[in-house]
């Protein structure tokens, strides 16, 4: 019984945190009095304003104690070794430090070392507790850097205070993010092996008569680019820039969308088509069907077929109707007979008869000279891409016959944040925007952080010589 009852026991950190909170809180609920004095009883928006107002304090205060019952030893430390030579130092003082985070602020008093012969200071204590560089900690950082990958960062300062009472910079907060995105790699950002084998195994429970089918896509979005210089100096015009996107999902039999893989860079087509063959690398072929989609652009075909040379290719069907419907338009003005030219086209495009097209267009005389430019154009563009507007073929394997998708994602991640008005980028601060939303949009965020911060080394001091 005696036994049983020393192993319910709660450890000693834990009772004196207890007391200590006990004392806190006593203190903190003394600041409720005004709800209590009021003449007029308050209203549940005044409760919580004051709640929310005085949270801040009574959390804040709770983090103190947590850290001084759960960090007794550290915080008790006299000798340290240095992490340079690994010479044992002496104590050297207590220095403090103010710790901002979501649940209010708070201060600590940790030891300071010094090793002469490294002319190094440190402290531990930062290093064991994960304590980051900043007085805002990690857990501000991370949730502020998602809003800010949403929204401009002036926005996004002022909603993150309104919403958790802690005040963070619009500067600040730039930088964070730009730090964030110094760990989003490609490799951090993609989803890992396992992830994908995971989504496909996901796809394959929906296919009964077919693998499930890998829809890769690439596509250009224009971005602005600034001129190099601080913002105080004159830096001339912005240019525009394209941005190159890649898009990997898997399309099951009930047509459902499965997203695996988001990657867009402001990037050369040579560097989209390195970073593709990276992406493949990690998908087990021999569990999917690949199809290939893209529009009329040489650089779409070459990169896809560079990383995926044995998918099929699909003409974007958007892109050909247009160019279908440009054409009659031209050739027999804004007529019934030019949309039922082109209906008849398109039909005979996707029933296989892409010859017969071709030949019909060779005999056609143009109305004018400009028409007669766009019939040649067309006759060309079918000829180029003969083998990639079967779409009644595609339709009946379950291919799919459009890059939408593609064209969402340039959307729903390029333009969204980085064509904002009156936005103008760094390249590299473009990137690494496109990078954290990609992580985002691929559930990989959180691996993300976690490398940001391992490499983020605790501060030290390092005396100057002499």
């Amino acid at each position: 019984m005696g036994q049983a009852c020393l192993q319910l026991r709660a450890p000693a950190p834990f009772d004196e945190f207890c007391e200590m909170a006990q004392r806190e809180f006593r203190q903190w609920i003394e600041g409720l009095r005004p709800l209590f004095e009021s003449q007029k009883p308050p209203t549940v928006m005044e409760i919580s304003a004051l709640l929310q107002q005085k949270r801040g304090e009574l959390t804040g205060m709770l983090l103190e104690s947590a850290l001084a019952s759960t960090q007794q030893d550290e915080l008790a430390r006299t000798v340290a070794p240095c992490p340079q030579c690994g010479q044992v130092v002496s104590l050297k003082r207590l220095d403090r430090k103010q710790l901002s985070t979501l649940q209010g602020r708070g201060e600590v008093r940790r030891p300071y070392f010094y090793c002469a012969p490294c002319r190094l200071g440190f402290h531990p204590f930062d290093e064991t507790t994960g304590v980051a560089r900043e007085q805002h900690q990690h857990d501000i950082q991370q949730a502020f850097v998602r809003l800010a990958a949403d929204l401009p960062y002036e926005v996004a300062a002022d909603h993150f205070e309104r919403l958790t009472g802690v005040n963070v910079s619009e500067h600040f907060g730039h930088e964070i993010l730009n730090a964030v995105a110094e760990a989003a790699t490609l490799d951090n950002v993609v989803p890992s092996r396992r992830q994908i084998a995971e989504r496909i195994g996901e796809a394959e429970r929906e296919c009964t008569r077919h693998r499930p089918v890998l829809v890769v896509s690439t596509d250009g979005a224009m971005g602005p680019l600034r001129a190099l210089g601080k913002r105080n100096e004159k830096r001339g015009p912005g240019s525009w820039q394209e941005i190159k996107g890649v898009r990997l999902y898997l399309l099951t039999e009930q047509e459902r969308i499965i997203p695996l893989v988001s990657w867009h860079q402001m990037a050369s087509a040579e560097e989209t088509e390195r970073d593709l063959k990276r992406i493949a690398e990690r998908i087990p072929r021999k569990r999917v069907r690949v199809a290939l989609v893209g529009d009329g652009a040489d650089w779409v075909w070459n990169v896809l077929r560079a990383a995926f040379p044995e998918g099929r290719e699909v003409l974007d069907y958007y892109h050909c109707s247009e160019y279908v419907h440009e054409t009659a338009r031209l050739q027999f003005g804004e007529t019934l007979r030019g949309w039922q030219w082109a209906e008849a086209k398109l039909t005979q495009l996707a029933d296989g008869e892409v010859e017969a097209v071709i030949a019909s267009l060779g005999s056609m005389r143009p109305r004018t000279h400009k028409a007669g430019e766009w019939i040649e154009g067309l006759k060309d563009y079918l000829t180029n891409h003969e083998q990639r507007v079967h779409y009644d073929r595609f339709k009946r394997g379950g291919l799919p016959r459009g890059s939408g998708a593609m064209e969402s994602a340039n959307k729903f991640i390029a333009h969204v944040r980085i064509k904002r008005p009156g936005a103008w980028w760094l390249k590299s601060n473009c990137n690494g925007m496109l990078r954290i939303r990609c992580a985002l949009r691929n559930g990989t965020f959180e691996r993300v952080f976690r490398d940001y911060v391992r490499a983020q080394k605790p501060p030290r001091r390092r005396r100057k010589s002499t």
